[in-house]
């Protein structure tokens, strides 16, 4: 089957759903626009979602409208639904965000530039063998150990923000290390998951209500249309929890993504906190999903958030000052993790 030949329509309460989430993110109300159920009119209406939701093409310096062209001038009598869906998900890499992703039934697309061209400063075996000695133990998705050579250091790597943090795992990982001269919180290769999870474990090293950064929400369909921001504040935990006030050294390479990056933010606003290792992959908007008539799901960033200082963190987050460092992969490949040793070497001597 053809791409140019006629779609199903979508069941009416799908595409009535479609239809009031777009007017939510336009902020104000827009006549419902017909576009013809074939392959220009899904790629129109692909294109004019993005160009009137998506929150970057202004900060990117993206020419929506010539990409549009170009991409629609593609479109041919014979393409297949194969070649399709690929000159779809072309035109949404020109955005350079690994937020945005096209979703049919038999593939998703991706956009991995923000890592696959970087070094990836880590590697599992390296970390697991020659510091960890395979003797660690494990809850919550933290993988958790103490350095006792030659001082008391706490080791927590966290691989995924996707892993719910028990409240009570938390309490006892903290308490084993409340004697500790300092603590490492490795999130390398951590792709980001749930907000939530942020929370609760910046809630356990601040002690006041802190400013996290700011978001904006768009409210037309201009490029530049956004509400005024709005702060992003994090809550200490509850007094009866345990929580820890010496030094952090959080562990970051190019990996770090969504989640991953707004930790990272969080974390360099707080005095105690130092960031090693090399600049995040960010992804710093928040995404939203919609659908296309043809039955294909678009996720795309519609919220920019930046940090405390007004920058957006979209780009990634640079380490703090004096500790970016990486990993080789010849060193790694010989037993040593160059950012883990300055980050062992940092909390010793802090």
């Amino acid at each position: 089957m053809r791409a140019t030949d006629q779609i199903q329509r979508l069941p009416k309460t799908v595409a009535s759903r479609l239809l009031l989430l777009l007017l939510l993110l336009a902020g104000s109300c827009h006549e419902k626009e017909e576009y013809p159920d074939d392959a220009m009119g899904n790629l129109e209406l692909l294109w004019t979602i993005i160009d009137r939701h998506y929150c970057y093409l202004e900060e990117k310096g993206i020419d929506w409208d010539s990409i549009g062209r170009v991409y629609k001038s593609r479109i041919h009598p014979e393409i297949t639904y194969g070649e399709y869906f690929d000159l779809c998900a072309s035109m949404l890499n020109e955005l350079r965000d690994g937020h945005v992703n096209l979703s049919s039934q038999w593939d998703t697309s991706r956009y991995a530039k923000w890592w696959t061209d970087y070094p990836q400063d880590f590697d599992l075996r390296t970390l697991q063998e020659y510091y960890l000695d395979f003797d660690y133990r494990q809850t919550s998705g933290i993988m958790y150990k103490i350095f006792t050579d030659p001082d008391s250091i706490g080791y927590m790597r966290y691989a995924s923000f996707s892993s719910t943090i028990g409240e009570t795992n938390l309490d006892y990982i903290l308490s084993q290390m409340e004697g500790c001269k300092g603590i490492i919180i490795d999130i390398r290769n951590n792709g980001g998951g749930a907000m939530t999870n942020i929370r609760t474990l910046v809630s356990r090293f601040i002690k006041e209500k802190t400013l996290a950064g700011y978001m904006r929400h768009k409210t037309g369909p201009g490029h530049g249309d956004f509400s005024d921001p709005y702060p992003i504040e994090y809550e200490p935990a509850d007094s009866r929890r345990v929580r820890y006030d010496g030094p952090i050294a959080v562990l970051t390479n190019r990996s770090c993504f969504s989640a991953a990056n707004d930790f990272v933010a969080v974390m360099k606003t707080l005095p105690q906190a130092k960031i090693v290792g090399a600049r995040t992959g960010g992804g710093g908007g928040l995404p939203f999903s919609s659908e296309l008539p043809i039955g294909w799901a678009v996720r795309f960033s519609a919220c920019p958030v930046t940090d405390v200082e007004g920058i957006d963190i979209e780009e990634g987050i640079d380490p703090s000052p004096g500790c970016e460092c990486h990993s080789p992969a010849e060193a790694l490949a010989s037993g040593r993790d160059p950012i883990l040793d300055f980050a062992l070497q940092l909390l010793s001597t802090s």
